[in-house]
């Protein structure tokens, strides 16, 4: 036994098993030709970005299209910045969207054989590495504290190193004999293990990335920490053994990783582990508002930039989705066009057309994606779906939904299930507004007419309407008796001689129209008047009628 050999005895003695059961336990997944296995690993530091579902998409439908395997990873070795709950976070974001991992951590537990899907499970998978690394002399441990390491950097600061780290000269316990080492451990003297580079800052390493093409960086020479003093690893090191074992053929993940992936190629290549293919996604941008230029989308600034901000405002998930997708590929909308009721999900997503440059997050965008995804959605849906956000963030329209289910219904379903539906919500929390005039509990007067009607018009409009107003007319029977108020009143039934001869009139048959509906809901525009009519019922239409006549007469 050489003195390696004695070394990772030394370190690691309790570690008896050895790589060969890990094979054995995490065997080739023996899929298919070109099946991919991707993983999502985010670290529960905090909420789920959207850039983190932009990125769980993107590993999800990479998987997707080719019949291989997606994975969620939980990579949670820096307890440092783990916070409570974040796990339940990331979680619970995936579940709002309706995305789903073919194997990893779920609410449940976990889903998969090639478990545990937490690193901070797989230790002892990371510490037999390690081992063996030690033992052919790819490692070594490193007794440097805080303060020796902070004078190696103030050293390399005034030698103006081209490539500051611990490495070559700096690296102080490389060449420590075996009787050294095992004299400080038996001191107590904490230490961390590093991998012991061969990389040369004058040498390339090349590697093709799907997205970006082919990039070349200087080797890796940093000495690398593996295991922290806890015994616990580095995402560097945990990320690779773990691609390996699980068996992870594309890594994707945000293009800050780049200048990582020199060291992760080194750690693969040390371990003897076969290479990954690298996706490298762009970052998730947006215009700034104070100055116009673009700019990371950002956790402090931009409350869109959590995943929950979605949930909180009662965008559904679906139009979430479709939205991302089109960030992800640019033929999605022209797909979308010519599949117009395909499940998102059979979407033929191609990592290669992503584009390298940010992707532009636009909200405007967003809602008008959100408002045809509502558009085609039959009452019942978009009841339940807005009853349910109600619930959780609008208790007093969840109480008037719930009261009369059916009513609620009916006034969701105005203009809706036809040929061409209306287009006026792009999330839950705007319903409130959307039906507020249809809820005496949240109906707000408000009288304001066009400039081109008259208060004393407008009070002679309601005077007749309302002798004229039969709530079992049929539509027809309705816009008859609307059409016939309007000669003796000074309009016009027809609104193309109102456009030929404007001056002959006050108005047209719109315009009697409108005054009606500003009189009962408040407002110019509106889902289909008769509808609405119909819904509030004789004795409300009667009620606001007269306020209405009160107030133009009042103000004539």
């Amino acid at each position: 036994m050489n003195d390696n050999e004695r070394l990772a005895e030394l370190l690691f003695g309790g570690i008896d098993k050895t790589e060969e059961y890990f094979e054995a336990k995490y065997p080739d997944r023996g899929l298919k030709e070109g099946a991919r296995v991707t993983r999502f690993a985010p670290s529960p530091t905090g909420y789920l970005h959207v850039g983190g579902l932009f990125g769980a998409l993107t590993d999800i439908m990479t998987a997707r299209v080719s019949g291989g395997v997606s994975m969620l990873r939980i990579e949670d070795t820096d307890k440092k910045r783990e916070v409570d709950d974040g796990v339940s976070a990331i979680l619970d974001g995936f579940s709002d969207f309706g995305l789903d991992f073919d194997e990893g951590v779920t609410k449940d537990g976990e889903k998969g054989d090639y478990g545990p899907y937490t690193q901070s499970q797989r230790v002892e998978i990371y510490q037999t590495v390690a081992k063996r690394l030690v033992a052919e002399g790819k490692a070594y441990p490193c007794f440097c504290t805080a303060d020796e390491l902070n004078e190696i950097r103030a050293e390399q600061e005034k030698s103006d190193v081209l490539f500051p780290g611990y490495y070559g000269k700096w690296a102080r316990c490389r060449d420590l004999s075996y009787d050294e080492i095992k004299r400080r451990i038996d001191n107590g003297d904490k230490y961390v293990i590093r991998f012991r580079s061969d990389g040369d800052e004058s040498r390339k390493v090349f590697f093709d990335d799907i997205i970006r093409g082919k990039i070349e960086m200087p080797e890796n020479v940093i000495d690398e920490v593996l295991l922290k003093s806890d015994g616990v690893p580095t995402y560097h090191f945990a990320h690779v053994c773990d691609d390996h074992f699980m068996r992870t053929t594309h890594v994707i993940r945000a293009e800050e990783w780049i200048s990582s992936t020199p060291k992760h190629i080194a750690l693969f290549k040390a371990c003897g582990f076969k290479l990954p293919k690298y996706a490298h996604t762009p970052q998730v941008m947006k215009i700034d508002e104070e100055d116009g230029t673009k700019r990371k989308l950002s956790k402090r600034k931009d409350p869109e930039a959590a995943v929950s901000y979605f949930v909180e405002e009662g965008y559904p998930k679906e139009a979430l989705i479709e939205y991302l997708m089109g960030l992800l590929n640019s033929s999605f909308e022209d797909w979308r066009r010519a599949n117009p009721k395909e499940n998102v999900m059979n979407f033929p997503f191609n990592l290669k057309k992503m584009s390298a440059s940010g992707c532009l997050f636009d909200l405007v965008k967003l809602n008008d994606i959100s408002k045809n995804v509502i558009s085609v959605m039959n009452a019942e849906t978009v009841y339940n779906l807005v009853a349910d956000w109600a619930k959780a963030y609008d208790s007093e329209l969840y109480a008037l939904l719930s009261a009369d289910p059916e009513k609620a219904k009916a006034i969701l379903n105005i203009d809706r299930e036809n040929p061409k539906p209306r287009k006026d919500i792009a999330k839950w929390s705007e319903v409130r507004n959307y039906i507020s005039y249809m809820y005496s509990e949240l109906y707000k007067e408000n009288y304001e007419l066009p400039e081109n009607i008259a208060y004393g018009d407008a009070a002679a409009i309601i005077e007749e309407y309302k002798k004229a107003f039969d709530i079992n007319d049929d539509k027809q029977q309705w816009f008859e008796r609307i059409k016939a108020l309007c000669e003796p009143l000074g309009f016009t039934p027809n609104v193309k001689e109102y456009k030929q001869n404007p001056d002959a009139y006050k108005g047209h048959v719109g315009d009697v129209s409108t005054v009606i509906r500003v009189a009962l809901t408040g407002r110019t525009n509106t889902p289909d008047l008769y509808s609405i009519e119909c819904i509030l019922g004789k004795d409300e239409v009667a009620s606001r009628l007269e306020k209405a006549e009160d107030f133009y007469r009042e103000g004539k």
